[in-house]
């Protein structure tokens, strides 16, 4: 509402600006400063994923690019946007170029529902859960077209892996999200961040076990090690991504650390509070909500880093075994197992 006004005060001595449009330009501009910022964070939050696991190896890592090294994803990007984009003459290059840019794209429109703090959301929609599961759902499609439109049987079997994976994780993602509903009585995030000003965070009560379902799921869904089975370069060379280079590969990465910093982002709405303090006393009520979003999320990445650094990589057996047979019984059985608590308690947290 307030860049609303903003927006119709600005023209207001040239002509006056119908609601519309005003809505129109506060929500493109909500949605610059969304994927602005996000992209700026991305570039720091590789530079910190490459320091952490530096630090576990005994080892430097970027340190020569700007003052400690701070500005070398800037020149990685710079590197990848400026070389020539190298297309194999058997590719379907349609397809090709298509994948990158839906994983990208679809990366990007999951923010869409994701509260910054208390009103800062460009979608403030009811089923903003279901958005989200519908999104992730379709971004497994972007590595199968990269994967099969490169033509090339390793590019090809990264695919298929991802497919299977994230498919499989995503039915246990699925039922910890509908506990996190029942417990919140809402699928709107917003909500569900306000219930737990009210009744403490997700993490620290039933919910429990789920957030550690959840947070090792959100590793197998954005095939982050130990299971980075699709781009396994022990075998794979780099998977669905290995027949791309220069800005499509650069898409693809943007887009899977995106997607990463996206189940940072969930974890810390669903489990850890959202926007709100640790203790809504002062001096921590005074800083921002979305500061400490951002400082969730900067916790939660740093446990993604050090799971690469120190788990070793699952064998394809182990992962679906771990999908199937350990966690989708185990959050089939808490989604029942928290039904029935409320029921039991008469205890309705929203």
């Amino acid at each position: 509402m307030a860049l609303i006004e903003f927006w119709q005060w600005l023209f207001s001595g040239l002509f006056e600006v119908p609601y519309e449009l005003a809505w129109t330009l506060s929500q493109a501009t909500l949605i610059l400063a969304v994927v602005v910022g996000l992209l700026v964070n991305l570039a720091f939050l590789l530079y910190f994923d490459r320091k952490v696991w530096a630090s576990v190896m005994l080892r430097r890592g970027p340190n020569v690019v700007g003052p400690f090294g701070l500005f070398q994803s800037f020149a990685d990007f710079f590197k990848f946007a400026l070389k020539e984009v190298v297309i194999l003459a058997t590719a379907n290059k349609v397809v090709f170029l298509l994948a990158p840019l839906v994983t990208l794209t679809l990366a990007l429109a999951a923010w869409a529902v994701v509260p910054m703090d208390d009103g800062w959301v460009i979608a403030d929609i009811n089923v903003g859960i279901l958005y989200l599961f519908a999104i992730s759902s379709l971004g497994v499609y972007g590595i199968i077209m990269g994967g099969w439109a490169s033509n090339s049987k390793y590019p090809f079997l990264g695919a298929l892996r991802s497919a299977a994976q994230m498919v499989s994780y995503e039915v246990s993602i699925g039922f910890v999200l509908i506990t996190v509903l029942l417990w919140a009585g809402s699928l709107n995030l917003s909500d569900i961040v306000r219930q737990q000003g009210e009744h403490g965070w997700n993490l620290f009560t039933l919910l429990l076990p789920m957030g550690v379902v959840f947070l090792i799921s959100a590793h197998a869904e954005t095939n982050r090690p130990p299971f980075d089975l699709p781009e396994a370069e022990s075998e794979l060379v780099a998977g669905y991504m290995v027949e791309y280079s220069s800005t499509p590969y650069l898409l693809f990465m943007i887009g899977e650390y995106a997607n990463i910093v996206l189940m940072c982002a969930m974890f810390s709405v669903l489990f850890l509070g959202g926007w709100l303090p640790p203790i809504d006393v002062a001096p921590f009520n005074w800083l921002p909500g979305v500061i400490w979003l951002m400082i969730k999320v900067w916790l939660v990445f740093f446990l993604f880093a050090m799971a690469k650094a120190i788990v070793p990589r699952y064998r394809y057996d182990q992962l679906m075994r771990l999908g199937w047979k350990v966690f989708l019984p185990l959050s089939l059985f808490w989604v029942v197992l928290t039904a029935g608590y409320l029921v039991t308690t008469g205890r309705f947290p929203a």
